[in-house]
């Protein structure tokens, strides 16, 4: 959604030979409507976009265009974030502190059919495939773990016991493989597990 980042990226694209620049467009939405009229390869999509996240976006272009191939340019390398784009259907990952030669070459790759993930981010994604999934009421306590609550205020807030908070925060520790509740929240903000605000 960068014009500065959007415009930059087409011209390099466009003085590629046998690559043509179909489209540059600010958002998820102008995506998914210029592929209901038109064909693209490849989409370059980035992550943190207004409107429409770029994991939705990712997944209306596979519903819609299943054909088109997705490589994500982000500034984030958080775990989760890796793991949302390869699950919504993208094909690759790269972060925007890649040249623009590594760009073209993923581009490529991506278009002739392969994956292109490079090695800190492989590394990433399959730490993340090996950990096991957490309950969206997992997240949800975690969150608040992260913002300083107490197992007793936890409770009141989600109206559940305190056994029924411990059992959870014992779960979750054991799923993220750590040893308490607050090494747990900080592996989740860390690796994009959970976002904290306010």
């Amino acid at each position: 959604d960068h014009p500065f980042v959007r415009e930059g990226l087409s011209s390099v694209l466009d003085r590629q030979e046998g690559m043509t620049v179909v489209a540059a467009l600010a958002g998820g939405p102008q995506a998914i409507a210029f592929l209901e009229r038109s064909e693209a390869d490849v989409a370059v999509v980035d992550l943190r976009m207004p409107d429409l996240s770029g994991i939705e976006t990712i997944r209306q272009i596979r519903r819609l265009s299943p054909g088109t191939r997705v490589l994500v340019l982000s500034g984030f390398e958080f775990e989760e974030d890796i793991y949302q784009s390869v699950d919504a259907g993208a094909n690759g990952y790269l972060t925007k502190d890649m040249d623009s030669v590594a760009v073209v070459q993923a581009i490529r790759e991506v278009f002739l059919g392969g994956r292109c993930f490079p090695p800190a981010i492989s590394r990433r994604l399959s730490e993340r495939q090996r950990r096991k999934e957490l309950s969206p009421r997992e997240k949800e306590i975690l969150e608040l773990v992260a913002k300083g609550f107490t197992n007793k205020e936890i409770a009141a807030l989600l109206r559940l016991s305190r056994f029924t908070v411990r059992n959870h925060l014992n779960h979750l520790t054991s799923k993220l493989e750590v040893t308490d509740r607050t090494e747990a929240a900080f592996i989740a903000i860390q690796t994009g597990l959970i976002i904290v605000s306010g």
